[in-house]
């Protein structure tokens, strides 16, 4: 099988060679903009030989909007307008990366969850996580409402990242479903109808798109307010949400499951997992255990979420090199 084959018949729970294995980080400085950033993810893929490529949103994490003094003024987000460089930029970026390797294997574009990319932008204003979410129960209304102006750019950036960058499918995180922040009936009438509409439109215009429940904090989140999401391929925190790849089938009603290593980390690179730390002999037993205690149909082998950037890619190479010995 060539790496297209071998991934979208994965992503389908069909008969494989071998287990595909795509893993991604955060690129920064020079390499988070431009051309300088397309070239980075194509040595990247190239020095590593993944299955598949997940790209980056780095260098748009932050969503332009006004300033917010006010809960009553997230109420006067707006669409972004088809033009705006925060859109056409990510679609030039995805593209030449198409360009120069979707032929030979799938591509991914992440695009967060519209409630995340609020968090993002209210953070860069200055904001703390706790007045956010505290923004949210105090107006509840005024959130949604701009929700669903923030929804509507990212799904509009899905549709024209698959129809005209030719990406294969969106990799999209959903987050903040910790039990300290919201109930699970609070986030389903707050948060969900934003998560939703993206995914949802995102899925007229691919089969193929993956989701992400987010355990970025660290910190267990309600999985039951994603299950039902409708996508693909799950990709979940199998080490903080203490739900293993076997679990997370029936859990998610038997869709194709993407992970299984820990990646854990922090800005002072206090990394967490066997991926950071293992000989290479007992990360490719791990590796070669992992796809012979699932099976080889319905698994890709990827991180519980970004893998430190500083991570020799020597590493990620042993991974490949165990799931293609199987």
């Amino acid at each position: 099988m060539d790496k297209r084959t071998r991934v979208l018949a994965a992503m389908n729970g069909d008969p494989v060679d071998h287990v595909p294995v795509g893993f991604w980080f955060h690129f920064s400085g020079e390499e988070a903009k431009g051309d300088a950033c397309v070239q980075a993810h194509l040595k990247y893929y190239r020095e590593t030989d993944l299955d598949f490529l997940k790209v980056m949103c780095d260098g748009y994490f932050v969503l332009p909007i006004p300033e917010i003094k006010t809960v009553e003024d997230i109420a006067n987000i707006k669409p972004l307008p088809q033009d705006h460089p925060y859109i056409t930029e990510q679609l030039e970026r995805a593209r030449a990366i198409v360009e120069a390797i979707g032929k030979e294997r799938c591509v991914f574009y992440n695009v967060f969850a519209p409630f995340s990319s609020l968090r993002f932008a209210l953070e860069a204003q200055g904001y703390k996580d706790d007045q956010i979410t505290a923004f949210v129960k105090e107006d509840p209304l005024s959130v949604m409402k701009g929700l669903d102006a923030i929804a509507q750019t990212a799904a509009y950036l899905c549709e024209k990242l698959i129809t005209e960058s030719g990406v294969d499918g969106i990799y999209y995180p959903v987050q903040s479903a910790e039990e300290t922040r919201f109930t699970m009936e609070e986030y389903w009438d707050w948060i969900s109808p934003s998560d939703l509409y993206v995914l949802e439109h995102a899925n007229r215009y691919s089969e193929n798109n993956i989701l992400h429940c987010c355990g970025w904090a660290g910190n267990m989140n309600q999985l039951e307010v994603w299950q039902d999401y409708p996508s693909k391929v799950v990709n979940w925190a199998v080490h903080v949400e203490g739900m293993d790849l076997q679990e997370g089938r029936f859990f998610f009603d038997g869709r194709t499951a993407l992970g299984g290593f820990e990646t854990h980390w922090d800005a002072q690179h206090h990394d967490q997992g066997m991926i950071y730390t293992a000989s290479k002999e007992d990360l490719q037993a791990y590796t070669r255990n992992m796809i012979l205690d699932f099976g080889k149909r319905g698994l890709m082998l990827g991180g519980d979420c970004t893998i430190d950037a500083t991570l020799p890619w020597e590493r990620i190479k042993w991974i490949v090199e165990a799931a293609r010995s199987l």
